[in-house]
């Protein structure tokens, strides 16, 4: 059996600004479009039967002031799933299945209404003719717009993750004549006719998939299904968490956390020097740091505070990075992270120096690489959220440390500098507790990275005899 797979990406960018026009005011949107990659697999070359999957059509929505005023309906656009099959002879009849998903990677759109209406929606029709009305993760709805326009369909507003459409859906053809099934979906941006400046400049990274096989969950998805409001060590780091990053992460805290991935081996029992903990989900990626010391290292041989020429930038993204096979270095995104540094703080929690690190206060410098090191912050939130109000300089304290999976119990280096000084970079003293330091000294250093966001998970449960599986 001949099988092509096809999937189409794209990047719904709207921008709103609200604009006064001789006493008419307008929602202004101007959303730019990015397609993604198609892969063509050849299952099985040695039969003829021919399944072909293809997504037909980009779903783009060009918004502007001239297509969405106050008096302006709903914008849609329309994309097409396609199964064809094709059978291997005259006297054969074949008969496939085959799965349908929609995958939202990344969402940043809010409601806008104190009532939460409904603002983007996703209408399907399937093979015959009729809407599919139920996906499981999501509410079919019915949305109004401000011409009294009705749109029936799935509220994707704020949602993520990956959505079965359909789930071993069946196609039989013969080979005089080729079966086409048709899946079409549209998206709707409702027009509110009102205030919808709380979107401005959001953005949603989506994909159309049409395969033969079944979808595997990514890392992702799966460390977050695990949520279960922290008892199981995750937390999310929404605006509710009191003294959270409420930056919307799912990170683990406490003294021995199931966070453990094996990367970079595919033996049955993981090696040791092979195992990864997770620090946490990120805007749909999984950011990892080795369990063990990589080694003792200078931050920078010059004793120079700037991340970008660092020596330690060096050794983690050509030295430690070519220990890597291809397969396992294509798992790793390519990050731009902040390393900006900060000031130094005898009494800053977690959260105020996350603020100031990455958050809302920090720096402007950032670095796009492969391979950086921890986070003070992270470091901070992951003691048990019991301390979360104590300084990190104070962390030297024995049951307090105890409850920190991050402990190494070394001199270990964090990634950010100490802004006041032109070579001072902070580090975990092996008592636990934050200082900062000359960069030149030679202290332990742990690669961390984010993977790509499409890395699914395959097995295991996260402990460390039994470290997650990903591919």
């Amino acid at each position: 059996m001949k099988e092509w797979l096809r999937k189409n990406k794209f990047l719904l960018l709207i921008i709103i600004s609200i604009l006064a026009v001789v006493g008419v005011t307008f929602a202004f949107f101007q959303p730019q479009l990015q397609s993604g990659d198609s892969n063509d697999v050849d299952i099985n070359a040695n039969t003829t039967d021919d399944l072909q999957f293809n997504i037909i059509n980009d779903i783009s929505l060009n918004i502007n002031q001239f297509n969405f005023g106050i008096n302006d309906g709903n914008l849609s656009s329309n994309a097409t799933a396609t199964a064809t099959l094709l059978a291997n002879n005259s006297t054969n009849t074949a008969t496939y299945t085959y799965y349908v998903y929609f995958r939202i990677n990344y969402n940043e759109f809010v409601y806008t209404s104190s009532d939460s209406k409904p603002e983007i929606i996703l209408s399907i029709t399937n093979p015959s003719g009729q809407e599919v009305t139920s996906i499981e993760g999501l509410n079919y709805v019915t949305a109004s717009g401000a011409d009294g326009t009705q749109v029936k369909g799935f509220d994707i507003t704020t949602a993520t993750g990956a959505f079965a459409i359909a789930t071993n859906y069946s196609i039989t053809a013969n080979s005089t004549t080729p079966t086409v099934q048709e899946w079409k979906l549209t998206a709707t941006f409702i027009n509110l006719d009102s205030d919808q400046q709380a979107n401005t400049g959001k953005t949603m990274d989506a994909e159309i998939l049409i395969q033969k096989d079944e979808l595997k969950p990514t890392l992702a998805d799966y460390i977050i299904s695990t949520y279960t409001d922290g008892s199981n060590g995750l937390y999310y780091h929404d605006a509710n968490l009191e003294n959270g990053a409420a930056d919307n992460s799912y990170r683990y805290a406490g003294a021995n956390p199931n966070n453990y991935v094996c990367f970079g081996s595919d033996a049955a029992s993981c090696p040791s020097d092979n195992l990864y903990r997770i620090i946490g989900v990120f805007d749909s990626e999984v950011k990892l740091i080795k369990s063990t010391s990589y080694g003792s290292y200078a931050w920078d041989s010059n004793n120079s505070n700037t991340w970008s020429s660092s020596t330690i930038r060096g050794t983690l993204n050509t030295t430690y990075y070519n220990t890597l096979s291809t397969t396992w270095q294509n798992k790793i995104a390519t990050h731009t992270w902040k390393v900006g540094g900060m000031a130094w703080s005898s009494t800053n929690t977690a959260r105020q120096f996350y603020d100031t690190e990455v958050g809302s206060s920090s720096s402007s410098t950032t670095d796009s690489m492969k391979i950086g090191l921890m986070y003070v912050s992270d470091y901070g939130f992951a003691v048990s959220p019991d301390y979360w109000t104590t300084a990190l300089y104070s962390y030297s304290n024995s049951t307090l440390r105890s409850t920190n999976w991050l402990y190494l119990g070394s001199h270990e280096w964090t990634i950010s500098p100490r802004s006041s000084h032109g070579n001072g970079v902070f580090y975990l003293d092996s008592n636990g507790s934050l200082y900062s330091n000359d960069a030149n000294n030679g202290f332990s250093a742990r690669p961390v990275f984010y993977l790509n966001s499409n890395v699914t998970y395959v097995s295991g449960d996260g402990t460390e005899s039994n470290p997650y599986r990903i591919s």
